[in-house]
C-alpha cells in the first residue's frame, strides 16, 4: 500500500496521504507504476464518454484528450521528454549531456519539440474513433509497464536520482513477475478488441522500447528519470500513430 501511495504521489497529481519515502516502502513502486496508467485510462474513458454525451466536436475532444495526460501527471513525463531532447540536441559529451538533463532551464529544442509532439498527439486523436481510441487508452498502462521493466532491468546512467532509488529498492523478481502479468494482460486485451489496431499499437510500443534502450545506452550510458519520462511520452505518441495507421488501413 505504501508503494502504491508513493507511485501515485510521484507520477500523478491525485491527492494522496503523506508518507515518508523509505527504501522499505519503495520496494514495489515499479510494480505499482502501471496502475497509475490504469487510472488514467479509466479517467480518459469517462471523459471521452462525457464528451460524446454532450456531442462535443472533434477538435475539442482531441484537445481535451491530448491535454488530459499532462494534467493528470503534472507534466512529469513531458518534463523528462523536454530535458532529454535538449540534451540530445546539444551534441556534447556524455557527461555534459547528463548535466543538461539536470538543468532546470528549457532550451530552444525543448520548446520546439514540446510543441511538435503536442500538435502531433492532437492530430492523431482527431483521426481515431471507437476501438482505436480504446486501445490508445489501454496504452497508458502498457507504456508504464515497459518503462517500469526498463527501470528494473536497464543500466542506470548515474547512481543518484529518484528512478535509480526506486530501481535499487525494488524487489526485482517480484516486480518483473507482476509487470509481466500486467503486460501480457494489457497486450491480450488490445488484441482482443482489435487484432489490427492492437497489433500495430503493440508493435509501436515495443519498437519504441527497443530504441529507448539503444539510444539511452549509446548517448547517455544508461537511463535516468528524465529518459524514462522521454520514453513514456514517445511511446504513447508512437502508439497513437499506430492506432491512426490502423484506422487508415481499416
Amino acid at each position: 500500500m505504501y508503494s502504491l501511495i508513493i507511485a501515485f504521489s510521484m507520477y500523478s497529481k491525485l491527492p494522496m496521504p503523506q508518507v515518508s519515502w523509505t527504501k522499505e516502502r519503495s520496494r514495489y513502486v515499479m510494480c505499482c507504476f502501471p496502475f497509475v496508467g490504469a487510472v488514467l485510462s479509466l479517467i480518459s474513458f469517462a471523459v471521452c464518454a462525457m464528451l460524446d454525451w454532450v456531442h462535443a466536436g472533434i477538435l475539442l475532444k482531441s484537445a481535451v484528450l491530448t491535454l488530459l495526460p499532462l494534467f493528470y501527471t503534472g507534466g512529469i513525463h513531458m518534463d523528462g521528454f523536454l530535458d532529454t531532447v535538449d540534451a540530445k540536441s546539444s551534441y556534447q559529451s556524455k557527461e555534459r549531456k547528463l548535466e543538461i538533463l539536470k538543468d532546470p532551464h528549457a532550451g530552444a529544442f525543448a520548446i520546439i519539440w514540446g510543441v511538435a509532439i503536442t500538435l502531433f498527439s492532437f492530430g492523431c486523436f482527431s483521426e481515431i474513433t471507437g476501438k482505436e481510441r480504446t486501445i490508445v487508452f489501454l496504452g497508458y498502462v502498457l507504456s508504464r509497464v515497459l518503462s517500469a521493466i526498463a527501470a528494473v532491468t536497464f543500466r542506470g546512467a548515474k547512481e543518484g536520482g529518484t528512478l535509480a532509488a526506486f530501481a535499487t529498492a525494488s524487489e526485482k523478481k517480484v516486480s518483473l513477475a507482476v509487470l509481466g502479468v500486467v503486460c501480457l494482460s494489457t497486450v491480450s486485451a488490445m488484441l482482443v478488441i482489435s487484432p489490427l489496431a492492437g497489433g500495430l499499437v503493440v508493435l509501436a510500443a515495443f519498437s519504441t522500447f527497443l530504441y529507448y534502450r539503444f539510444m539511452s545506452y549509446r548517448i547517455f550510458g544508461g537511463i535516468t528519470g528524465d529518459l524514462a519520462g522521454w520514453f513514456v511520452q514517445v511511446c504513447e505518441s508512437a502508439m497513437l500513430f499506430g492506432a491512426v495507421v490502423s484506422h487508415w488501413i481499416g
